[in-house]
């Protein structure tokens, strides 16, 4: 039977999604884009904030009508949505045949035959266990690079995330199968790791009573095929001298970190339940940039949170200038129920929290074009990303981005590459967000 499979939400849950299309594909199953031919809808959904929560409804309501139209005999939701809302999604969206949740997800080759059987199904297994994972992922990112979860789960308990309560409490996933996993990863043409979780810095101390991604790293780094290796999602407390070592000898690791600060105010970070000061946050990044200097510093923010008066907004513009970080993002805050912030006094009108985003962008928008122009005859590697259309032009990536979030190097070139190649390149000009350059070593890597 063919399945159309459609993931939403966070790199986390793709691979949550993958991991399922492996397990599918082992049970025969084929797979189609064609929603209208699909026997099997399955999706994989997202709620961490508001807008995530509306694309996952209007998704799985789209998708409900091809039980009329189309050759849908089976529609499943999966992820954080399933888990957060099953009761809601089983009433109100009537053809939604079974709902499954976040630890459960390695149980989809017998709910599909139960609902297929004409059962609904709800599947929600105790919610700090560890799907059994098995090999023959199905990679969807295109061949070249794959994200892999080191860990599930989050014991940080942030006053506005509800991610604690979807996922459950930190698990990090044993050294030797992520190993495994990725020397798997790196013999089906995968180049580039990233390493993903909801806080990998912690990776190890449930498992090991210590914090063990820089051996993790090292171990990752000897496998064969593998060029990169990205680290994401660093909380900044839990950053040691070990792990910036690491960063700085081992020769695959990018110069690139993730570091979601959220806010630069002490007092917002307080009530946000974040284990950092500004001040900390400051010596942080100085010493990360006094011993890597090439370093490349992502960081996301959230704007408008409850109590963040103008001087919170003026203190956190401040940070973002000083700090000059190469990659930011701002979400405005957004008010989940069940979050203690929910009911935190002083909330922001909703029209602010936009306002202050925007200028937070803006300025980002100036820092992030000097970045650019700063680049400006550096000699970089690039991963080619694909060819652009109509064009003898490619799309790359350098060290410093991150796919989906950061920004491209475009290349002018008679050359045929294919995507996954590295080539030396000449950085000759800059975009607000990307770079433009030329192959000054021809040959592919």
């Amino acid at each position: 039977m063919k399945i159309l499979c459609v993931s939403l939400g966070c790199d986390k849950n793709l691979v949550d999604t993958e991991n399922m299309l492996g397990l599918l594909s082992n049970d025969g199953y084929e797979f189609t884009d064609d929603e209208a031919e699909a026997e099997i809808i399955i999706i994989n959904t997202c709620c961490f904030i508001n807008d995530a929560k509306e694309e996952s409804v209007n998704t799985i309501l789209e998708m409900a009508e091809y039980k009329k139209t189309g050759q849908c005999k089976a529609l499943v939701v999966t992820g954080c949505l399933a888990q957060r809302y099953k009761t809601e999604i089983t009433e109100e969206i009537p053809e939604v045949d079974a709902c499954v949740g976040t630890s459960s997800w390695d149980e989809i080759c017998r709910i599909l035959e139960s609902a297929l059987a004409g059962k609904q199904e709800m599947c929600f297994r105790d919610l700090d266990r560890m799907p059994d994972w098995k090999a023959g992922r199905v990679v969807t990112t295109g061949g070249h690079y794959a994200f892999l979860k080191i860990a599930e789960g989050c014991d940080k308990y942030c006053t506005y995330c509800i991610i604690p309560s979807l996922r459950g409490s930190y698990r990090s996933v044993p050294m030797e199968r992520l190993v495994k996993e990725a020397e798997e990863l790196a013999e089906g043409g995968v180049k580039e790791l990233i390493l993903v979780a909801q806080e990998t810095t912690l990776y190890g101390t449930d498992l090991y009573g210590r914090k063990a991604l820089p051996q993790l790293l090292r171990e990752l780094c000897r496998v064969r095929g593998i060029r990169w290796i990205r680290i994401q999602y660093c909380y900044p407390e839990e950053i040691t001298q070990e792990l910036i070592d690491t960063i700085r000898t081992e020769e695959k690791i990018c110069h690139y970190l993730d570091i979601p600060i959220q806010h630069a105010s002490d007092q917002v970070l307080r009530r946000m339940g974040r284990k950092t000061a500004r001040r900390q946050l400051e010596e942080m990044i100085e010493s990360l940039r006094r011993q890597i200097p090439d370093i490349a510093l992502r960081t996301t923010l959230i704007s408008g949170f409850p109590g963040e008066t103008e001087e919170d907004h003026e203190i956190l513009m401040e940070f973002a200038d000083q700090m000059e970080f190469e990659r930011l993002g701002v979400f405005a805050y957004s008010q989940e129920e069940d979050t203690p912030a929910a009911g935190f006094e002083g909330q922001v009108p909703e029209e602010l929290r936009e306002e202050r985003r925007a200028e937070l962008m803006e300025l980002q928008q100036e820092i992030a074009f000097e970045k650019s122009e700063s680049m400006v005859g550096r000699v970089l590697e690039v991963m080619i990303e694909g060819r652009v259309a109509d064009e003898n032009a490619y799309v790359g990536r350098t060290y410093m981005d991150a796919p989906g979030v950061d920004g491209l190097i475009f290349l002018n070139t008679e050359e045929e590459l294919m995507s996954g190649d590295f080539v030396r390149a000449k950085v000759t000009g800059a975009l607000e967000y990307d770079l433009i350059g030329e192959i000054c070593d021809e040959s592919a890597q």
